[in-house]
Formats: structure tokens, C-alpha cells, sequence
């Protein structure tokens, strides 16, 4: 009996070491990614944070820095789905639906100039040649919209889980202004 609660105890004390040391690793791989941010090198931050995330999947924190680097590359297709990732593992995380919503507008502004549109399975891709003049229509329409309705609904969150946030008057005026567009 003893002998079965020893190597019980050697399990878990193996099993403790190793979470702490990923849980070390993911934040010393995030402040470096965040120095990468801070100073421009936003490839090398992603590449940081996709290790961070490959160690330990369940932080947030991971997710959201990495939709910020993607953010900053102008890559908003990733940053979108990181985003979210981060918001699915907190769904209290205020400025995540924030940046989300930001995001969110980024992609229709793309949508609009034709640098992304949506397939027949209404995935968001970068089509092989851009043309000049470019109009909204059939999947991309559809997803202009429901772009735009979920912008609101994430800054409709974002107000709603932040105490008093000094950003507010300018949040409900993007609200307004969003509810207010139309497609061309």
C-alpha cells in the first residue's frame, strides 16, 4: 500500500512540475512576443505566441496577443479567428470583443475593396487577382452583414462588461454609425 501511494505521489508531483514549467515557457514566450509587438517585429511575436499556444492551448492571453500581432500584419482574416478563440476561453474578457468588433470592420472594409471575399461556404478568402472596381454580391453580401451585425453585438458586449469605459460615447457613435451602412 505504501508502495502504490509513493509512486502515486511521484506522479503528481511529475505531473505539477511539468504544468508549471508550460505555464513558465507561455508567459516567457508572451512577454517576449509582446516585446516583439511593442517594437514593431509583429512576425516574429506571432511566431512566439503560435509556441506559446502549441504549449498550453487554454490561455487566452496567448490568443489575444496573437489576433493583436495579426492585427498589426493587417492580416485580419487571422486575427478574426483568434479573436475569438480568445473570447471562447474568456467570455468576460471586455476588450476582446472590443478588438473583435475592430476586426470585425477591418474585414468589411476588405470585403468592400475586394482584398477578401466569401465562398460558396461562406468562408472569408483572399481571392487570386483583385479587380479594379469590385461590388458586393451573393456570399460576400451575406457576410458584409452579418459582419457588421456581429461588430455591433461585440461592441454592444464590450460596453456592457466594462465599468464606466471613457471610450463609450465614441463606441455608441460606431454602433450608430455601423446600424446606420449599407452595402453598395
Amino acid at each position: 500500500m505504501k508502495r502504490v501511494l509513493l509512486v502515486a505521489a511521484i506522479l503528481f508531483i511529475s505531473v505539477i512540475s511539468t504544468a508549471c514549467i508550460n505555464n513558465f515557457a507561455v508567459q516567457e514566450l508572451n512577454t517576449k512576443a509582446k516585446g516583439f509587438i511593442e517594437n514593431g517585429d509583429y512576425q516574429s511575436a506571432v511566431e512566439r505566441l503560435k509556441s506559446s499556444i502549441d504549449l498550453d492551448a487554454s490561455a487566452y492571453e496567448s490568443y489575444y496577443n496573437l489576433a493583436v500581432a495579426y492585427t498589426k500584419l493587417e492580416d485580419y482574416l487571422n486575427a478574426f479567428e483568434n479573436y475569438k478563440k480568445a473570447i471562447e476561453l474568456k467570455p468576460d474578457f471586455a476588450d476582446g470583443y472590443y478588438s473583435l468588433a475592430v476586426c470585425e470592420e477591418n474585414l468589411i472594409m476588405d470585403l468592400e475593396a475586394g482584398t477578401v471575399v466569401a465562398d460558396e461556404d461562406n468562408n472569408l478568402t483572399k481571392p487570386e487577382e483583385i479587380p479594379h472596381k469590385y461590388v458586393i454580391e451573393g456570399n460576400s453580401k451575406t457576410y458584409w452583414e452579418n459582419l457588421k451585425t456581429d461588430a455591433i453585438k461585440n461592441y454592444d458586449k464590450y460596453l456592457s462588461l466594462s465599468d464606466n469605459p471613457e471610450d463609450k460615447a465614441d463606441v455608441e457613435a460606431r454602433i450608430h454609425e455601423l446600424s446606420s451602412e449599407n452595402v453598395d
